[in-house]
């Protein structure tokens, strides 16, 4: 028996907070695959440096959306099926490595659609394919990403 969460307890479970997350909406998960978006405000504290006068969305934040949007949901999707007795409180999601072609930039104003797609996931390690899209369909980055899902309560 697996324990079922919605996609909003699987967003509330993420980690990261204001003004370091970067999801508005996580629109489809199952056990293969996660969908969701994010669309970058003029006024990130980012884009005070990030260039001047014509900002854009840096690639480590870019990357950090997809984590957030695309890993980090999907592991916990995963963990949660596995095991009915779960307590996604005590999860820790570490992002591990990434492998990141980037192809086009994003700008503020511009709304992010990162999907996911499981390559494995065993021993509390998941490898996904992930890509970053603009709305129209243009392709903002693609790339490898793993991460682990451990126990709080174990470090």
């Amino acid at each position: 028996m697996s324990m079922i969460l919605s996609k909003d307890q699987i967003v509330a479970l993420i980690p990261q907070q204001k003004p370091f997350r970067f999801i508005d909406k996580l629109e489809l998960i199952d056990s293969t695959s996660c969908k969701g978006s994010y669309t970058f405000k003029k006024d990130e504290y980012f884009y005070k440096g990030h260039f001047p006068g014509k900002p854009i969305t840096p690639g480590v934040i870019v990357t950090e959306a997809m984590v957030q949007i695309g890993l980090i949901p999907l592991g916990i999707y995963l963990l949660a099926e596995m095991n009915e007795n779960l307590n996604p409180d005590n999860v820790l999601p570490v992002f591990s490595s990434s492998n990141v072609d980037f192809l086009n930039p994003i700008y503020p104003e511009e709304k992010l659609i990162v999907e996911a797609i499981k390559v494995y996931f065993r021993f509390g390690k998941l490898k996904a394919k992930i890509t970053a899209l603009k709305e129209n369909g243009e392709k903002v980055c693609k790339g490898e990403f793993s991460g682990m899902f451990i126990d709080r309560n174990k470090i």
